[in-house]
């Protein structure tokens, strides 16, 4: 099952009204959730990632690309978060044909980010916590397909390093009930089209952002306050 553009399915129904009063900065109330829902500061990293000064990029997968942009969005540090695919070949990098899962490209984002403010490692904890459910293969949430599968896409040696070692530690630790599904990968990637790009914030009150993205930024704000912007770096806009 693929996420339809104009009428996006969904696992449960919410009023798109609380999707806009979170985005607009209102308290909503938090809904007990296991690991595998999000909604658990996962453990820091054990291992720091050392990557000295000027921004970064950084690659995730993990199930829809926009609720990923949106949560990486809102987080200090980042300077911008681009949704595209990663995984396959420049020419079949668009939405009606990674939508077949036959091309070999995830949905994914791309964070580029100040280490002085926020390292690889800690952008990994984020992530894990509270954008999808590493456990899953090939889908999140009402999503299925490898083009939803949990992914990340080291920019350097010293992101897969760090990245294979935060695998390792969650699951050593056994903070989820099943393995981590997330894979290393390599691949270049593709920004997606214009109409994909700041989703979250432009359709607060899709049904599909209210049910399955709304709650991640929600996880992030609650989660980790400290790290959390109110306000979005949105696409191609310098941070206020």
């Amino acid at each position: 099952m693929t996420r339809e553009r104009f009428r996006p399915r969904a696992s449960r129904l919410v009023g798109g009204l609380a999707g806009l009063a979170l985005l607009a900065g209102a308290a909503l109330p938090l809904a007990p959730a296991s690991a595998e829902d999000g909604g658990q500061r996962l453990p820091e990293a054990a291992m720091t990632a050392k990557e000295g000064s000027g921004l970064r990029t950084a690659t995730f997968a993990g199930g829809c690309f926009w609720g990923v942009q949106g949560v990486f969005q809102h987080v200090k540090g980042v300077t911008n978060a681009v949704s595209g695919y990663a995984g396959g070949t420049r020419a079949s990098a668009r939405y009606d044909e990674v939508g077949t899962g036959r091309t070999a490209h995830a949905e994914a984002v791309q964070v580029t980010y100040d280490p002085a403010l926020v390292r690889y490692d800690e952008l990994l904890q984020i992530f894990f916590s509270v954008a999808l459910d590493p456990t899953e293969v090939n889908r999140q949430g009402p999503d299925t397909g490898p083009q939803y599968r949990s992914a990340l896409f080291p920019a350097d040696a010293e992101q897969a390093t760090v990245a294979k070692a935060y695998i390792a530690q969650l699951d050593g630790t056994k903070v989820f009930s099943k393995p981590i599904a997330t894979k290393i990968e390599s691949g270049a990637f593709y920004p997606a089209e214009a109409y994909h790009q700041d989703y979250m914030t432009l359709h607060p009150t899709n049904s599909y952002i209210a049910v399955n993205d709304v709650p991640k930024l929600r996880d992030l704000k609650a989660l980790f306050p400290e790290r959390a912007n109110a306000q979005p770096v949105l696409v191609g806009r310098p941070p206020a």
